[in-house]
């Protein structure tokens, strides 16, 4: 009978020490799913940082192509017949 004691003990034991791992794991894990979101806010934020950035350069590349840049003027050029294309696109609708 002892012998039984022994081993229900030793299992009493080993549950004990399971069960303290698992939230030990639990609390980690809901730490790392909070550390996830954060970091995901933050690349939000950066991406959409870099973006705005991206187009404040092209317009003033546009700008300083407008203002006799030669280094850009071919894109400026072809900005601008775009837009003369959706201005007419515009202009035949309203015709319509």
């Amino acid at each position: 009978m002892s012998e039984l004691v022994k081993i229900v003990d030793s299992l009493e034991n080993k549950i004990s020490k399971l069960l303290h791992q698992l939230q030990m794991l639990q609390h980690t894990n809901d730490k790392l799913k909070e550390e996830l979101v954060s970091t995901r806010n933050q690349m939000h934020l950066t991406e959409k940082t870099v973006f705005e950035w991206e187009q404040k350069y092209n317009s003033l590349k546009l700008a300083n192509s407008m203002l006799g840049s030669n280094t850009n003027k071919t894109e400026a050029k072809l900005k601008i017949n775009t837009l003369i294309r959706e201005l007419d696109h515009c202009i035949a609708q309203l015709a319509e």
